[in-house]
């Protein structure tokens, strides 16, 4: 269903965000992010002008993984910017991405990591779309998305013999399990109740953190790193 029709109005900015992603010849994968910044005209910045046409920022980030979503590479480029020669110097921060989990914790660590001056504030935004884009990348390729789970090879010959249901599922509105979607393409797991033993594992966590008093000094649980980014993303 399409936007509804917009009041009459003039285009200020545009800002665009592209993701691509590659497999290697060594069999690690790259995850490439985007961010580029423009205005249809020309602009007055700090430096000078900027003419139209010209990027206000154009921010790359690369982060090389492995199939299970470690990421053991990274690299940082600030081709356009507002303060050049300045805004560059925080390329070399994001080498701090190596050795965090796409999967868990992955946007509240690179956050944690990189916020604020410890990095650049947009190439810290890409750092949110690289979980997904992962997914996405991997997602009937190296994961049978069919009816595997993360880990196991598209093509694997596991068919139906796996007890956990396929990645994406329960993870948005449209493929919750006691929806439309599931019942109609994932029969099998269709009113599933997912992550049972989880579930429990982490309700006993929370009980152990509240009687050794873990909490964040307002009465409210610190939230266990345990939590997969993958329930997010």
């Amino acid at each position: 269903m399409p936007l509804p029709p917009p009041v009459s109005r003039q285009l200020r900015h545009r800002r665009a965000i592209r993701a691509e992603a590659y497999e290697r010849a060594d069999g690690l994968w790259d995850v490439e992010a985007c961010l580029t910044d423009e205005k249809p005209r020309d602009v007055v910045l700090a430096t000078g002008v900027r003419p139209e046409g010209q990027p206000i920022h154009e921010l790359w980030l690369r982060i090389t993984i492995d199939r299970q979503l470690n990421v053991v590479d990274a690299h940082a480029s600030s081709d356009w910017v507002p303060y050049p020669g300045l805004c560059q110097a925080s390329n070399p921060a994001y080498r701090a991405l190596i050795g965090l989990n796409l999967l868990q914790n992955f946007r509240r660590d690179s956050a944690r990591l990189l916020g604020g001056t410890a990095g650049c504030t947009h190439l810290t935004e890409l750092c949110a779309v690289l979980p997904t884009a992962a997914i996405q990348a991997f997602a009937g390729d190296v994961w049978n998305t069919g009816d595997g789970s993360p880990g196991e090879s598209q093509g694997s010959g596991d068919g139906h013999s796996n007890d956990k249901p396929p990645f994406q599922l329960g993870r948005c509105h449209a493929l919750r399990f006691d929806g439309e979607a599931v019942q109609q393409f994932y029969p099998r797991w269709y009113n599933h109740a997912p992550y049972r033993s989880d579930r429990v594992r982490a309700e006993g966590a929370r009980s152990s953190g509240a009687a050794s008093g873990m909490n964040d000094g307002s009465g409210n649980e610190v939230q266990s790193n345990s939590q997969t980014e993958g329930n997010h993303a």
